[in-house]
């Protein structure tokens, strides 16, 4: 079925209004469209709703984000990081940015996210950093994460790009940990259209952020955010041009106070399809606390080969579906010599329905029905 037909589902989406828009224009009128005080005006605000006094350091991606934390670690060729399989690529792709070696790990069949004993058994000398994945929003396990990280002398980075405005026990995700990566493209929790976020306590590893993502021209975000530029200056390091605009930045502060609404619609969504698919015969739910988290996605398992045929269903039915995600390690870029078993499993179980805050009750019961009658005539 066309994808742009009025009656189709959408798997995800932007979800902008007229605050969004009269933000941009406020940008526009300005005259300056580069990093600037709305930018500035961001961090704060996000630092509020973390609940933190760390710096918080906008960048154009959730990629960005990552690569400069691997970077910043001094991480680069002929270093390891171990990183979760089933994730989006990248994961993978910001770790081989910096020269280092991504090595993939398998995940745990209840809930995706890294699996440590699997990781433990990766450890070697050149082992520097683990990147946990906060996937669908849950960061179950990121503790365990932590034990392995201070039994072999290992430096976190967490992939938080699903898990903005999450909790970890009472405290938001980011307000504590080693260095915390947030993202904010279309889809995210809230969206700048584009963009991410790094949050760390550690002072000299978001200086280097700050100064890198300029191009590593020193001392330049001060210079912006006073609305100067820097003429005169010196370079010490890698740079990139990874730094936020004040047009995203504006987008993204306009998101941030919908955040209670966007949550609770989430929520509202993915315990619903919890409830409804939790004794069909065929699928699989993951173990997710939905009343701490803001789900980003609402994945499941289809057992017993029906899940293409499911896709397949769905869509010819209107309803978008996904895949969040393929196994890294069996792309040929990444492709490693060694199985990791249950996240090849995964891989062919995974389907991810609709869920974003445009998603009426009624449209969740079309996907319902659609999923539950394919099944039943395929039992």
């Amino acid at each position: 079925m066309n994808n742009n037909n009025a009656s189709t589902i959408r798997l995800s989406r932007s979800v902008l209004g007229d605050e969004e828009k009269n933000a941009v224009m406020r940008v526009l009128d300005k005259g300056f469209l580069g990093m600037g005080s709305e930018v500035q005006a961001f961090e704060q605000e996000l630092a509020t709703f973390i609940g933190t006094d760390r710096p918080v350091h906008c960048v154009n991606t959730g990629t960005s984000a990552l690569h400069l934390a691997v970077e910043a670690l001094g991480i680069g060729p002929g270093d390891e990081v171990l990183v979760p399989s089933i994730t989006y690529v990248a994961s993978f792709q910001a770790v081989a940015a910096t020269g280092a070696t991504a090595v993939a790990c398998d995940v745990r069949s209840d809930s995706v996210y890294l699996d440590v004993e699997d990781a433990a058994r990766r450890v070697t000398p050149r082992t520097r950093a683990i990147m946990p994945v906060h996937y669908a929003s849950n960061v179950a396990g990121v503790e365990d994460v932590y034990h392995l990280a201070r039994a072999k002398g290992l430096r976190v980075i967490e992939d938080a790009a699903h898990a903005f405005g999450c909790r970890r026990g009472n405290e938001m995700v980011g307000s504590t940990g080693d260095i915390v990566c947030f993202s904010f493209d279309g889809i995210k929790n809230i969206t700048s259209g584009e963009g991410g976020a790094v949050v760390t306590g550690d002072a000299d590893i978001a200086q280097y952020v700050a100064t890198a993502r300029l191009l590593g021209v020193e001392n330049d975000t001060q210079k912006r955010f006073s609305g100067e530029r820097s003429w005169v200056f010196d370079v010490l390091h890698q740079g990139h041009r990874h730094h936020m605009s004040d047009i995203m930045a504006a987008i993204g502060r306009a998101q941030l106070k919908k955040i209670e609404h966007f949550g609770a619609t989430r929520r509202e969504l993915a315990t619903g399809y919890a409830a409804a698919f939790g004794q069909v015969e065929g699928l699989t739910l993951f173990d997710f606390d939905y009343s701490s988290s803001i789900p980003h996605i609402f994945p499941l398992r289809v057992r017993n080969g029906k899940r293409d045929g499911l896709m397949d269903h769905l869509r010819a039915s209107g309803i978008q579906c996904g895949l969040h995600y393929g196994p890294n390690h069996l792309l040929s870029y990444f492709k490693t010599e060694y199985a990791l078993p249950t996240a090849e499993k995964l891989g062919r179980e995974l389907i991810s329905l609709p869920l974003h805050p445009m998603v009426s009750l009624d449209d969740q019961q079309r996907v319902v029905t659609a999923v539950q009658d394919y099944l039943h005539r395929h039992d």
